[in-house]
């Protein structure tokens, strides 16, 4: 990690001038473009952070700002590189806009660094959890109606909407097909709810799985069942369970499967503080 520490100017939230906003830019594009860039980002002014301090295991909350400034980051860049000496070539063609600096390199502990044993097994688990989970859903040409009417009922964001004809596949294509999606998803809170047309036997119907919503109020839940279910087959009517304040199945229009739920209260409460 290529840490660039913070000075008066970055404490008093002076923001990059445009030509430093420019050179910061073409010195992470040549880090790029040379396959050694991971990450980086600028931090705001430590006023607006907090910092947390244990004190026999009890946590005490002070808030910014924070008087020692040059132990403070303004700003950091991630670079994955074979050696500290590469780093440091990378940190000295650090952009000379940026003033009178000071930059620290830190390699980060992998886990062989560590001596083998159950609780480093553990952390090695972590690192096979995908970095995301999705659900993906086929269409045989109602891809476009039913993923903007999800979007409609539940208030997410239709955030790509692709054609076959749109892509390289054109050419392998029926023409007839050109206007039908190859890719479509609806990102609901960071997660995604996407889809595809399917031609001819490469579609099956969807059975044995349900995307599964929930909602913090039970008129918020029957509402979305109710549209969901309009026009389609409802498998358990929307109601009062003993799990949930109300939880209904159905299958909507264009034979995808739904639950959805108003969990309890203290249900609700609990989910939120493992989340937390």
């Amino acid at each position: 990690m290529l840490m660039r520490k913070a000075d008066a100017q970055t404490e008093e939230g002076v923001m990059p001038s445009e030509g430093m906003l420019q050179a910061m830019a073409d010195y992470n594009e040549r880090l790029i473009r040379a396959g050694v860039f991971v990450t980086g980002d600028g931090l705001r002014p430590s006023r607006e952070g907090s910092r947390i301090t244990f004190r026999d295991g009890e946590p005490v909350v002070t808030d910014g700002p924070f008087a020692e400034t040059t132990e403070l980051l303004a700003g950091y860049t991630v670079l994955e590189v074979a050696s500290l000496d590469e780093a440091v070539a990378w940190a000295k063609q650090w952009p000379r806009e940026d003033g009178n600096v000071t930059l620290e390199l830190r390699r980060y502990m992998a886990l062989e660094d560590f001596t083998p044993g159950a609780a480093i097994e553990h952390h090695r688990a972590h690192g096979r959890l995908p970095t995301d989970m999705n659900v993906h859903l086929a269409f045989p040409g109602t891809c476009r109606e039913a993923m903007t009417f999800y979007a409609e009922v539940t208030g997410g964001h239709l955030e790509a909407m692709l054609t076959y004809g749109e892509t390289p596949a054109a050419a392998d294509v029926p023409a007839h097909w050109h206007d039908r999606i190859v890719h479509a998803s609806l990102n609901l809170r960071g997660r995604r709810l996407m889809g595809a047309d399917m031609d001819g036997d490469c579609y099956q119907a969807p059975q044995g799985a349900h995307v599964q919503l929930s909602y913090d109020e039970p008129e918020q839940a029957e509402a979305v069942f109710a549209r969901l279910a309009d026009g389609g087959t409802v498998s358990m009517p929307m109601g009062e369970t003993f799990w949930a304040r109300r939880f209904g199945m159905a299958a909507d229009r264009y034979g995808v499967h739904w639950m959805i739920a108003c969990w309890p209260e203290e249900c609700g409460r609990s989910m939120e503080q493992e989340a937390s």
